[in-house]
Protein backbone atom coordinates (compact mmCIF):
# COMPACT_ATOMS: atom_id res chain seq x y z
CA UNK A 1 0.00 0.00 0.00
CA UNK A 2 1.76 2.98 -1.02
CA UNK A 3 1.89 6.42 1.33
CA UNK A 4 -0.59 7.87 -1.05
CA UNK A 5 -3.57 5.62 0.06
CA UNK A 6 -2.47 5.47 3.35
CA UNK A 7 -3.08 9.29 3.82
CA UNK A 8 -6.34 8.63 2.23
CA UNK A 9 -7.69 6.10 4.75
CA UNK A 10 -10.38 7.46 6.75
CA UNK A 11 -9.83 7.41 10.26
CA UNK A 12 -11.72 5.21 12.51
CA UNK A 13 -14.96 6.61 13.96
CA UNK A 14 -16.40 4.65 17.14
CA UNK A 15 -19.91 5.36 18.91
CA UNK A 16 -19.39 6.04 22.94
CA UNK A 17 -19.56 2.27 23.61
CA UNK A 18 -17.67 0.97 21.18
CA UNK A 19 -15.34 3.40 22.22
CA UNK A 20 -15.42 2.29 25.74
CA UNK A 21 -15.24 -1.93 24.37
CA UNK A 22 -12.14 -1.14 22.25
CA UNK A 23 -10.29 1.22 25.36
CA UNK A 24 -10.80 -0.93 28.17
CA UNK A 25 -13.41 2.33 30.08
CA UNK A 26 -16.67 2.80 30.85
CA UNK A 27 -19.28 4.98 29.49
CA UNK A 28 -19.11 6.76 32.62
CA UNK A 29 -15.53 7.09 32.85
CA UNK A 30 -15.59 8.57 29.32
CA UNK A 31 -18.02 11.26 29.93
CA UNK A 32 -16.17 12.28 33.50
CA UNK A 33 -13.26 12.75 31.25
CA UNK A 34 -15.30 15.02 28.78
CA UNK A 35 -16.52 17.24 31.80
CA UNK A 36 -13.10 17.12 33.21
CA UNK A 37 -11.36 18.62 29.71
CA UNK A 38 -9.30 15.50 29.93
CA UNK A 39 -10.61 14.06 26.90
CA UNK A 40 -11.73 16.24 23.62
CA UNK A 41 -15.43 16.67 22.79
CA UNK A 42 -16.69 14.34 20.27
CA UNK A 43 -17.84 15.51 17.03
CA UNK A 44 -22.01 15.86 16.46
CA UNK A 45 -23.69 14.34 13.54
CA UNK A 46 -27.27 14.62 14.00
CA UNK A 47 -28.33 13.20 17.60
CA UNK A 48 -25.18 10.93 17.62
CA UNK A 49 -21.58 11.32 19.14
CA UNK A 50 -18.48 10.25 17.14
CA UNK A 51 -15.02 9.27 18.21
CA UNK A 52 -12.39 8.71 16.70
CA UNK A 53 -8.46 7.11 17.19
CA UNK A 54 -7.89 10.56 18.25
CA UNK A 55 -10.06 10.00 21.86
CA UNK A 56 -8.93 5.90 21.91
CA UNK A 57 -5.24 6.89 21.94
CA UNK A 58 -6.07 9.75 24.51
CA UNK A 59 -7.90 7.41 26.66
CA UNK A 60 -5.19 5.18 26.71
CA UNK A 61 -2.77 7.73 27.67
CA UNK A 62 -4.56 8.71 30.84
CA UNK A 63 -5.05 4.67 32.21
CA UNK A 64 -1.37 4.50 31.63
CA UNK A 65 -0.33 7.24 33.60
CA UNK A 66 -3.20 6.59 36.08
CA UNK A 67 -1.23 2.99 36.48
CA UNK A 68 1.96 4.86 36.97
CA UNK A 69 0.58 6.60 40.22
CA UNK A 70 -0.90 10.29 38.73
CA UNK A 71 -3.69 11.94 39.75
CA UNK A 72 -6.33 13.25 37.40
CA UNK A 73 -5.38 16.45 37.85
CA UNK A 74 -1.24 16.14 36.73
CA UNK A 75 -2.51 14.50 34.21
CA UNK A 76 -4.93 16.74 33.20
CA UNK A 77 -1.69 19.11 33.23
CA UNK A 78 0.34 16.83 31.24
CA UNK A 79 -2.29 16.65 28.56
CA UNK A 80 -2.40 20.03 28.36
CA UNK A 81 1.46 20.30 27.60
CA UNK A 82 1.16 17.52 25.20
CA UNK A 83 -2.09 19.74 23.33
CA UNK A 84 0.69 22.57 23.69
CA UNK A 85 3.41 20.89 21.42
CA UNK A 86 5.76 20.11 24.79
CA UNK A 87 5.43 16.65 24.23
CA UNK A 88 5.03 13.66 26.67
CA UNK A 89 8.10 11.34 25.87
CA UNK A 90 10.37 13.28 28.17
CA UNK A 91 8.04 12.57 31.26
CA UNK A 92 7.06 9.25 30.07
CA UNK A 93 10.59 8.26 29.95
CA UNK A 94 11.21 9.76 33.36
CA UNK A 95 8.40 7.82 34.92
CA UNK A 96 9.51 4.79 34.01
CA UNK A 97 12.77 5.38 35.00
CA UNK A 98 11.49 5.74 38.68
CA UNK A 99 8.88 2.71 38.00
CA UNK A 100 11.80 0.54 37.15
CA UNK A 101 13.58 -1.87 39.32
CA UNK A 102 15.73 -0.17 41.89
CA UNK A 103 18.08 -3.85 42.34
CA UNK A 104 19.60 -5.76 39.94
CA UNK A 105 18.30 -8.98 41.61
CA UNK A 106 15.84 -11.02 39.78
CA UNK A 107 12.30 -11.98 41.34
CA UNK A 108 12.05 -16.10 41.20
CA UNK A 109 9.95 -19.04 41.89
CA UNK A 110 9.68 -21.54 44.40
CA UNK A 111 6.96 -24.82 45.25
CA UNK A 112 5.45 -25.11 48.45
CA UNK A 113 7.50 -28.23 48.89
CA UNK A 114 10.68 -26.96 47.67
CA UNK A 115 9.73 -23.97 50.47
CA UNK A 116 9.26 -26.59 53.12
CA UNK A 117 11.66 -28.73 52.71
CA UNK A 118 14.13 -24.97 53.07
CA UNK A 119 12.52 -24.28 56.37
CA UNK A 120 13.31 -27.64 58.40
CA UNK A 121 10.81 -29.83 56.66
CA UNK A 122 7.92 -29.26 58.88
CA UNK A 123 4.61 -27.48 56.99
CA UNK A 124 3.58 -24.04 58.45
CA UNK A 125 0.74 -22.62 56.86
CA UNK A 126 1.13 -19.76 59.79
CA UNK A 127 4.87 -18.49 58.64
CA UNK A 128 3.50 -18.88 54.60
CA UNK A 129 0.53 -16.47 55.20
CA UNK A 130 2.82 -14.52 56.98
CA UNK A 131 5.30 -14.43 54.40
CA UNK A 132 2.57 -13.67 51.65
CA UNK A 133 1.44 -10.38 54.00
CA UNK A 134 4.63 -9.22 54.24
CA UNK A 135 5.56 -9.71 50.49
CA UNK A 136 8.60 -12.40 50.86
CA UNK A 137 6.08 -14.80 48.76
CA UNK A 138 3.69 -13.85 46.17
CA UNK A 139 0.76 -16.35 44.85
CA UNK A 140 0.58 -17.08 41.73
CA UNK A 141 -3.30 -17.05 40.05
CA UNK A 142 -4.26 -20.65 39.43
CA UNK A 143 -1.01 -22.33 40.84
CA UNK A 144 -1.65 -23.38 45.09
CA UNK A 145 1.39 -24.86 45.50
CA UNK A 146 3.91 -22.34 44.01
CA UNK A 147 4.75 -18.61 44.92
CA UNK A 148 6.53 -15.93 43.05
CA UNK A 149 9.49 -14.87 45.44
CA UNK A 150 10.58 -11.02 44.58
CA UNK A 151 13.89 -11.40 46.85
CA UNK A 152 15.53 -14.76 46.52
CA UNK A 153 18.08 -13.13 48.93
CA UNK A 154 15.82 -12.22 51.54
CA UNK A 155 14.03 -15.52 51.52
CA UNK A 156 17.57 -16.75 51.78
CA UNK A 157 18.28 -14.59 54.88
CA UNK A 158 15.16 -15.84 56.74
CA UNK A 159 16.18 -19.54 56.07
CA UNK A 160 19.86 -18.92 57.31
CA UNK A 161 18.38 -17.74 60.14
CA UNK A 162 15.92 -20.27 61.27
CA UNK A 163 18.41 -22.85 60.39
CA UNK A 164 20.59 -21.23 63.30
CA UNK A 165 17.40 -21.52 65.25
CA UNK A 166 15.44 -18.41 65.38
CA UNK A 167 11.72 -18.77 65.07
CA UNK A 168 9.53 -17.81 61.89
CA UNK A 169 7.60 -15.22 64.33
CA UNK A 170 10.47 -13.71 65.61
CA UNK A 171 11.81 -13.42 61.73
CA UNK A 172 8.88 -11.78 60.68
CA UNK A 173 8.63 -9.64 63.25
CA UNK A 174 12.40 -8.21 63.03
CA UNK A 175 11.89 -8.08 58.94
CA UNK A 176 8.36 -5.75 60.19
CA UNK A 177 10.53 -3.58 62.56
CA UNK A 178 13.62 -3.42 60.06
CA UNK A 179 11.28 -2.20 56.72
CA UNK A 180 9.97 0.28 59.35
CA UNK A 181 13.33 1.47 59.82
CA UNK A 182 14.32 1.14 56.12
CA UNK A 183 11.51 3.06 55.03
CA UNK A 184 12.30 5.81 57.07
CA UNK A 185 15.93 5.87 55.41
CA UNK A 186 14.46 6.01 51.68
CA UNK A 187 12.02 9.11 52.37
CA UNK A 188 14.71 10.77 54.33
CA UNK A 189 16.76 10.21 50.95
CA UNK A 190 14.24 11.07 48.76
CA UNK A 191 13.69 14.11 50.49
CA UNK A 192 17.45 15.24 50.89
CA UNK A 193 18.13 14.55 47.09
CA UNK A 194 14.39 16.58 45.98
CA UNK A 195 15.34 19.28 48.12
CA UNK A 196 18.78 19.27 46.71
CA UNK A 197 18.84 17.77 43.32
CA UNK A 198 15.37 17.76 42.12
CA UNK A 199 13.70 20.46 43.14
CA UNK A 200 15.17 22.36 39.66
CA UNK A 201 12.47 20.17 38.06
CA UNK A 202 9.45 20.88 40.12
CA UNK A 203 7.96 23.70 39.10
CA UNK A 204 4.76 24.86 38.37
CA UNK A 205 4.73 23.69 34.88
CA UNK A 206 5.57 20.24 33.82
CA UNK A 207 8.92 19.60 32.54
CA UNK A 208 9.95 20.07 28.51
CA UNK A 209 11.70 16.74 27.23
CA UNK A 210 15.30 18.02 27.85
CA UNK A 211 14.51 18.66 31.54
CA UNK A 212 12.92 15.24 32.05
CA UNK A 213 15.55 13.36 30.14
CA UNK A 214 17.74 15.30 32.58
CA UNK A 215 16.63 14.38 35.39
CA UNK A 216 15.70 10.79 34.36
CA UNK A 217 19.86 10.64 33.89
CA UNK A 218 20.27 12.03 37.42
CA UNK A 219 17.60 9.10 38.66
CA UNK A 220 19.82 6.57 37.18
CA UNK A 221 23.70 8.05 38.75
CA UNK A 222 21.78 8.43 41.98
CA UNK A 223 19.91 5.22 41.95
CA UNK A 224 22.67 2.90 43.47
CA UNK A 225 23.79 5.62 45.91
CA UNK A 226 21.24 5.43 48.87
CA UNK A 227 22.02 1.37 49.21
CA UNK A 228 26.00 1.62 48.76
CA UNK A 229 25.75 4.48 51.95
CA UNK A 230 23.02 2.19 54.09
CA UNK A 231 25.91 -0.85 53.32
CA UNK A 232 28.59 1.72 54.26
CA UNK A 233 27.01 2.63 57.65
CA UNK A 234 25.60 -0.79 58.42
CA UNK A 235 28.76 -2.11 58.21
CA UNK A 236 30.58 0.34 60.24
CA UNK A 237 28.09 -0.06 62.88
CA UNK A 238 27.77 -4.02 62.80
CA UNK A 239 31.83 -4.08 63.39
CA UNK A 240 31.40 -1.21 66.60
CA UNK A 241 28.12 -2.86 68.38
CA UNK A 242 29.13 -6.57 67.37
CA UNK A 243 33.05 -5.79 68.92
CA UNK A 244 31.31 -4.01 71.61
CA UNK A 245 28.61 -6.69 72.36
CA UNK A 246 31.12 -9.58 72.23
CA UNK A 247 33.78 -7.64 74.79
CA UNK A 248 30.52 -7.22 77.13
CA UNK A 249 29.57 -11.04 77.25
CA UNK A 250 33.31 -12.15 77.46
CA UNK A 251 33.74 -9.72 80.25
CA UNK A 252 30.38 -11.62 82.08
CA UNK A 253 31.29 -13.89 85.40
CA UNK A 254 34.97 -12.27 85.14
CA UNK A 255 35.75 -10.55 88.70
CA UNK A 256 36.42 -6.82 88.51
CA UNK A 257 39.99 -5.59 89.17
CA UNK A 258 39.56 -3.20 91.99
CA UNK A 259 42.35 -0.45 91.10
CA UNK A 260 42.77 2.07 93.80
CA UNK A 261 44.07 5.23 93.53
CA UNK A 262 46.21 7.62 95.16
CA UNK A 263 44.72 9.79 97.87
CA UNK A 264 45.69 13.59 98.21
CA UNK A 265 45.77 14.07 102.35
CA UNK A 266 46.96 17.44 103.57
CA UNK A 267 49.54 17.99 105.74
CA UNK A 268 50.71 21.03 107.85
CA UNK A 269 52.79 23.98 105.73
CA UNK A 270 55.20 23.76 108.74
CA UNK A 271 55.85 19.95 108.57
CA UNK A 272 56.62 19.73 105.06
CA UNK A 273 59.12 22.42 105.52
CA UNK A 274 60.78 20.21 108.28
CA UNK A 275 60.28 17.04 106.00
CA UNK A 276 61.99 19.00 102.94
CA UNK A 277 64.40 20.29 105.23
CA UNK A 278 65.66 16.86 106.82
CA UNK A 279 65.42 15.13 103.46
CA UNK A 280 65.45 17.38 100.76
CA UNK A 281 62.27 18.71 98.27
CA UNK A 282 63.10 16.12 95.93
CA UNK A 283 62.48 12.65 98.43
CA UNK A 284 59.67 14.78 100.56
CA UNK A 285 56.45 12.49 99.23
CA UNK A 286 58.23 9.56 99.64
CA UNK A 287 59.63 10.10 102.93
CA UNK A 288 56.04 11.03 103.88
CA UNK A 289 55.11 8.06 102.52
CA UNK A 290 57.30 5.81 104.06
CA UNK A 291 56.63 7.33 107.31
CA UNK A 292 53.08 6.76 107.20
CA UNK A 293 53.43 2.93 105.81
CA UNK A 294 56.20 2.04 108.70
CA UNK A 295 53.35 3.93 111.38
CA UNK A 296 50.60 1.81 109.98
CA UNK A 297 53.02 -1.13 110.38
CA UNK A 298 54.17 -0.30 113.94
CA UNK A 299 49.99 0.05 115.15
CA UNK A 300 49.76 -3.11 113.58
CA UNK A 301 52.26 -5.25 115.36
CA UNK A 302 51.17 -3.15 118.24
CA UNK A 303 47.60 -4.59 117.93
CA UNK A 304 48.47 -8.16 117.82
CA UNK A 305 50.69 -8.27 120.53
CA UNK A 306 48.57 -6.42 122.69
CA UNK A 307 45.65 -9.72 121.23
CA UNK A 308 47.94 -12.14 122.09
CA UNK A 309 48.95 -10.82 125.81
CA UNK A 310 45.45 -10.47 126.64
CA UNK A 311 44.72 -14.33 125.72
CA UNK A 312 44.24 -16.76 128.60
CA UNK A 313 46.61 -19.84 128.27
CA UNK A 314 45.27 -23.40 129.14
CA UNK A 315 45.62 -23.57 133.18
CA UNK A 316 44.87 -19.55 134.11
CA UNK A 317 42.20 -18.64 136.29
CA UNK A 318 39.03 -19.60 134.21
CA UNK A 319 40.21 -22.74 132.39
CA UNK A 320 40.39 -25.87 133.91
CA UNK A 321 43.91 -27.20 133.87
Amino acid sequence: MSTGDAAARPTAEYRIEDLAHHSGATVRTIRAYQDRGLLPRPERRGRANVYTDTHLSRLRQIADLLDRGYTLASIKELLEAWDAGRGLGGVLGLVAEVDGPWTDERAGRITRAELDEKFGGDPDEAAVLDAVELGVLERIPGRDDEFLVPSPQELAVAAELHAAGVPLSAISGHLRELRGHVEHIAARFLEFTTEHVFVRYLGPQPPTDAEAAEAASLVRRLRPLAQQSVDAELARAMRMFATRHLRHHLAEGTPAEVVEEPQSVAIPAATMRAVRSLVGPEHASTFIAAAAEREVHTRTLDTLTSNHSNTPTVGQKGFPA
